[in-house]
């Protein structure tokens, strides 16, 4: 994560809802001879305590679980390139924009009986946001097809310990230039989600 701490000061409250809303991210644990990461669907349970996603039973980092282990799952924001000409200012250097969360815990492997309960769970998050449309339910799969998925995944879950994020939106420009970037970013930006980047710099407050 970024040390400045002027990209580091937003609440706890606000980078585990930026997490529960994206639901999605990297997981990466330590190994020999490197780091192994996934890409993973998760749900965050109510108190922002437990991380729950499932992995293919084939992924390197599952074999690893037979004690539970340190981890992180980080998420991913929108983000682009801030190009210096675009403050309006001199002596400025390029730079990127961004938004970032790092759930840091330990994961472990939870027993198979599990599975269902948690897939219906994160499939009725995501679902409901796609209404007014009738919600998909495992309950719609064939019961033979739905057994030879489950076989082919296992539930895992992580405690969270710390919770670190990254806003970085320009905070340390005056309000002027701070503008002033986000508009031409909004044109001309390089990068992913970059119109709801702009707004974020909108509405930040200079350090």
């Amino acid at each position: 994560m970024h040390p400045n701490p002027a990209f580091r000061n937003e609440t706890r409250d606000r980078d585990i809802a930026f997490a529960r809303a994206r639901g999605f991210g990297a997981l990466a644990v330590n190994a020999d001879p490197a780091p192994l990461l996934s890409h993973v669907p998760f749900v965050l349970d109510d108190g922002a305590e437990m991380v729950d996603f499932h992995l293919v039973r084939s992924n390197p980092i599952l074999r690893l679980l037979d004690e539970p282990r340190a981890a992180v799952i980080a998420v991913q924001g929108p983000d682009s390139y801030v190009s210096p000409d675009w403050y309006g200012i001199e002596d400025q250097v390029p730079t990127w924009n961004y938004v970032a969360v790092h759930l840091r815990g330990r994961i472990e492997r939870l027993p198979d009986e599990v599975l269902l309960p948690m897939l219906d769970h994160l499939s009725e998050v995501f679902e409901d946001l796609l209404l007014p449309k009738t919600p998909w339910k495992t309950g719609k799969m064939t019961p033979d097809v739905l057994d030879r998925m489950l076989r082919m995944i296992a539930p895992c879950r992580m405690t969270i310990e710390t919770v670190d994020g990254t806003w970085k939106l320009s905070q340390n420009k005056t309000d002027a230039v701070r503008m002033a970037a986000a508009e031409r970013l909004e044109r001309d930006g390089l990068g992913q989600e970059i119109a709801a980047l702009a707004e974020l710099m909108r509405g930040v407050t200079p350090s």
